[in-house]
This record gives C-alpha cells, structure tokens and sequence, in this order.
C-alpha cells in the first residue's frame, strides 16, 4: 500500500501529539484515542518488527539513485554466488580413468565381453580353472613371487581423460576407486558450512547489523575463494570449502535483508525477488567461464577475480536505517535517512518529528529485546529443545513441519543434483550448466501462478512435473541427447519454481510467534538435501546412470503427494498464534468473508508472550 509522507501526514500527527503534551495534559488523563495510519493493517500482529509509520518514511524517500545502488550492488553479489556454489560441475567433475598398471602387471589369459553395467571390469582365468571379476580400472593382476598364485592387486596411479578438462581435481587428487567419496565431499562439505553459517547468520546480523557482516563475510569469501584455488592438497581445500560455504548465508541473506529494510512497500516483493533472481544470471555465466578456461585452478582464479570487483560498493552502501533506529542509533539512521532523501530528491518530514517518531520506534522494540535477552540467558540445549519441540506441540504444527522438512529436503536434492551432475547423466556439460541457467530465469512466473491457482495447486503441480519429466529422462535413446537435455532441464526449470512456491507456502503456514523456528527447520533440511544430492550421483553414475534421474524423480513425486493433507492459504488470514492456528477451519474454501469472520473469532493466548 501506498503511503504519502510530507508535513500534512505522519509529520503533523508527530507535531500535533506533541503539542497535546505541552498544553499540560494530566496524568491518567484519558486521551481520545487515534486513527491508526493507513498501513497499520499491512503489519499487524508482527512481533519484533518496526512499526508502518518507518515505511512511511521509506515510501516517502521512493525508489531511486540510493536504492537502485544498493540494488545494483547486491544483484552483483548474486551473480558471483554460483561459481563456487556449484564449483564441483567443473572442478570436480566424473572423469574417465583407467588403470596405470606397473610393468610386470599380468594381462588376463580371458578377456570376454561385460555387461554395461561392468563396463569396467574384466574377467580372467584363474588357475583353478574358474573365472573371476575384477574391476580393471582400480586394481590390476600380478603373480606373487613366493605362492606362484595370481593376486589382484589395487591400483595406485591412474591416467585420466583429459579430452574434456585439462586438469581437474578428480585428476590432480586421484580422487577415484576408494578416494572416490572425497569427490562428492568436495561438493558436500560447501553445503555443511552453508548449514552452519545459516544458524548463526540471523543472531549475527541482528547483533553488529547488515552492513557490518555484509563486509565481513564478503572480504572474507574473496580472500578464501581466490587463496583456496591453489592449495596443494585435499587435506587444506576441504576446510577452505567448509569455511567459503558458511559465508555463503551471510553474505546472500543479509544482502537480502538489507535490501528489502531499505525499499519502500509497495516495491519490497519485487526488488527482492530481482536481486535474488540474479543468480540465474550467474549460473548461465558459470557455464561460459568453464568453457573457456579447462584448468580447474585458473577456473577458479578467474572466477573469484569477480569478488573484489564487489567490494568497492562497500564504500557507498549503507547500514539499514530499520537496525539503527531498533538499536537506539537516532542520529546515525537520520544521516542515512537524509543522504537517501538527497540522491532520491525527496524531502524528509523535520528532524525533531523523525527524531521523536525513531524513539517511539526504538520503544515499539523493546519487547522483542526483552525475548532476546531472555533467550540468551537461556542454556543453548534447552534453547534448542523448545524451538524443536514447539513445531510439533500440535497436530497441525506437526504436519506442517513433516511436510515443509520433506519437501526442503527434495527441492534441494533435485535442484542441486540436476546442476551438478551433468556429466552423469550423459549430456555436455558446458551447455547444460549454460541451460540450466537460462531455464531458472523465468521462474518468476511462480509469482503469477501463486496467485492465480493458490499454493497448495501450485506446489502439487511443479513437483509433479518435474517428476514427470525426469522419470522420462531414462527412457530417451542416447541418439536423441538434445530430448534428454530437453527433459532433464524442465525437471530444473520446475525445482527452481517448487523453491519459490515453498518460500512463500511455509511463510504463511506457520504462525507469527514461531514462523521464524518453523522456516529456519526447513532451511535446515534443505541443507541436508543439497549436501546428500552430490552423494547419490557419486554412487549410481558408474553403474547405473539412469538412476539419477529416476531416484530424483521419485522424491518429487513424493515431495507432491505431501502436499495433499495441507490447506490452501491464499485468502486467507494468518495465524498470529499456534492458538489461532489450531482454531483454523482447514477445510473450508477460504475467502474474504471467511477472513474476516476469522479476524473477529480467532484468539488464544500466545505459547511465548512478551
């Protein structure tokens, strides 16, 4: 909703308050109670979060040359993200090996043609007069000198095919036959710091602010991206991966956090869906970068070159306005209040009325500081057991958590497994990761869809199509590839929508007092889906390819049939309280009348009150 600020509105109301008080109103003097503002509806019943009045204030500076700055920069940011997100489709790729056996290695006196899905191994004689299996390209034959017998013996030096990568870590590192799984750790351990850097990312921005670990985490992410890149050996590059992946969430959710503190209202849904958007763009780049540049090492360099061209903006973006008047910095908020108004050329309501409107700010706050405070002298154990807890003390609670915990898990899996393993399910790389990117794009149709169809109907239908699509992925012949590209980036292209519908669903599933615990549980398990996928291909892309595909399209499915015991939320009123959850009549079409007849009826007393 749109919010004219100037001298006749929130101004004079400030004014005419203060003026009341000077006229000698007694104590215990009943005042005549107020209108309340215009975008008070918008923001009712949010615990913790500044009043409508600041986005007043911020409709009032509009959307120009300071946000668009912050916009641009941010954007920038995004677009770096995925080169090391999803490094492992090109410094860590399936590479063809075989064997490089010593000179006295014995040759099979029986060679016979394998099955596919032993296309690596051999079969030899024995001296029993009995064939066996051995797998030729991590173990080779060798008489032992001493019993006369032939043993198989493990492979200690491998060549490599280097036709499509000049040089690789899986090469470089030998990271195949029993070193295999650290190819997958290499890709999975980025995911754990992810999930570690998530749990402390939102007490740490809300305890120094948004710029201050903005710049933390972006100088420290260039600094471990570009030194990372010529480590000599697995032992230092997977801490350096664990510690680049947990500044991965500080620096993408707190960019987003700033972005969306520092635009007005009307604006915030979209310039927040732009900026995060943007990581598409650099997915389809991350693709040509590859392309032209083979050596993992250089790769690497290069790419991380793009971070500190971002570090200059530090110099022009500015804390969040919304931090510094909640923590009680009044006049450091007015100077950027004022330097916003000077690039948008806008005018700011007088100082002393913005001054006294950031104190009944600052006070507004006060009982989310008190939670704070209360939860820190609270021991971490037990902190941790209520928030696990709470999400199940109901029966809906629970079904929601079991649901939006599944469906994290398999979005993740799907999205990041379909990224990073091209090479896997038998299609070029480079073009695929340049699709992929391409596809992402113009998931913001979800926006509409939502809308249009509700989010139950929307996340049953991507789910259901990107498992339609990657089931049929196994079927296609190896002549067409350019249908199983086809197929396999639809499936992609309908992950990257259940994302967005999942964001939005489990927002408004859960109730205001505990929306925070409930999303940062799926967010967690999302974690764990993106740390798993890069296993999975690692143990079905030898020998059975195909099931890639296959074991990611059943998890969709079944991310879809999850779906089904929710209800819809478009239309609906939200939750404030698990009271009020519980109260819901989950069955009925919701609907503007039903809203309103829930906002009179709903109550309950809140599980944690200030």
């Amino acid at each position: 909703m749109t919010v004219d600020v100037d001298k006749s509105g929130a101004g004079r109301d400030l004014k005419k308050e203060k003026n009341e008080k000077k006229e000698g109103k007694e104590d215990g003097e009943r005042e005549e109670p107020q209108p309340p503002s215009p975008a008070a509806p918008a923001a009712e019943g949010a615990r913790g979060k500044a009043p409508d009045d600041f986005d007043a204030i911020l409709t009032n500076l509009g959307t120009g040359k300071f946000n668009i700055l912050c916009y641009i920069a941010i954007a920038y940011w995004n677009t770096v993200l995925p080169y090391h997100t999803l490094a492992g489709a090109f410094l860590s790729p399936s590479v063809p090996y075989t064997c490089r056996a010593p000179p006295d290695a014995l040759t099979p006196t029986l060679s016979l043609p394998t099955s596919a899905a032993n296309r690596n191994s051999t079969v030899y004689a024995t001296d029993e007069g009995t064939a066996e299996l051995y797998d030729n390209s991590c173990s080779y034959l060798k008489e032992n000198h001493v019993t006369g017998k032939v043993e198989e013996v493990a492979c200690t030096e491998w060549d490599f095919d280097n036709s499509t990568f000049a040089s690789t870590i899986t090469s470089e590192f030998s990271l195949v036959c029993n070193y295999k799984y650290l190819r997958a750790a290499h890709q999975s351990i980025y995911m754990g710091g992810m999930l570690v850097g998530a749990l402390f990312n939102g007490f740490l921005a809300d305890r120094f602010g948004r710029w201050t670990m903005i710049a933390i985490s972006t100088v420290s992410y260039t600094i471990l991206a570009l030194g990372s890149a010529w480590l000599p050996s697995m032992a230092l590059l997977l801490p350096a991966r664990f510690l680049l992946g947990s500044m991965h969430p500080t620096s993408l959710m707190t960019g987003y956090i700033l972005v969306m503190e520092m635009t007005e209202m009307r604006r915030r849904s979209m310039m927040g869906m732009v900026t995060l958007n943007f990581w598409s763009v650099g997915t389809t780049f991350w693709g040509l970068w590859a392309y032209l540049e083979r050596d993992w090492r250089f790769l690497q360099t290069y790419v991380s070159l793009f971070c500190p061209l971002f570090l200059p903006a530090l110099l022009f973006l500015k804390e969040s306005p919304r931090w510094l008047v909640v923590t009680g910095r009044h006049q450091k908020a007015l100077s950027v209040l004022q330097l916003a108004a000077k690039y948008n050329g806008t005018k700011l309501p007088p100082t002393e009325d913005l001054l006294i409107l950031m104190k009944k700010v600052q006070e507004q706050s006060t009982c989310s500081r008190e939670e704070a405070a209360a939860r820190a002298s609270t021991p971490l154990t037990k902190r941790v057991m209520k928030q696990v807890t709470i999400l199940f003390s109901t029966r809906k609670l629970a079904l929601i958590t079991v649901t939006m915990c599944i469906t994290y898990l398999v979005v993740a899996m799907v999205f990041f497994g379909l990224t990073l393993g091209a090479s896997s399910l038998g299609v070029n790389p480079f073009v695929y990761m340049i699709i992929s990117g391409l596809v992402e794009t113009p998931s913001v149709v979800t926006v509409f869809l939502v809308e249009y169809f509700g989010r139950k109907k929307t996340g049953v239908g991507t789910f259901s199509l990107c498992a339609v699509a990657l089931l049929s992925q196994p079927l296609i012949p190896k002549s067409l590839m350019w249908l199983s590209i086809t197929l396999v980036s639809i499936g992609k292209f309908f992950s990257s929508c259940a994302f967005g519908v999942l964001f939005l669903y489990s927002s408004e599933l859960y109730p205001t007092e505990i929306r925070t615990q409930g999303m940062s549980a799926g967010m967690m398990s999302s974690r764990v889906g993106g740390f798993i996928a890069p296993f999975i291909i690692s143990a079905l892309e030898t020998n059975h390819p195909w099931g890639i595909s296959v074991v990611f399209g059943l998890a969709s499915a079944v991310a879809a049939v999850s779906f089904w015991p929710l209800w819809e939320t478009k239309d609906a009123l939200l939750p404030d309280t698990v009271a009020q959850l519980e109260a819901l009549d989950v069955h009925s079409k919701p609907g503007k009348e039903d809203a309103a007849k829930q906002g009179k009826t709903n109550g309950g007393e809140k599980i944690t009150p200030c």
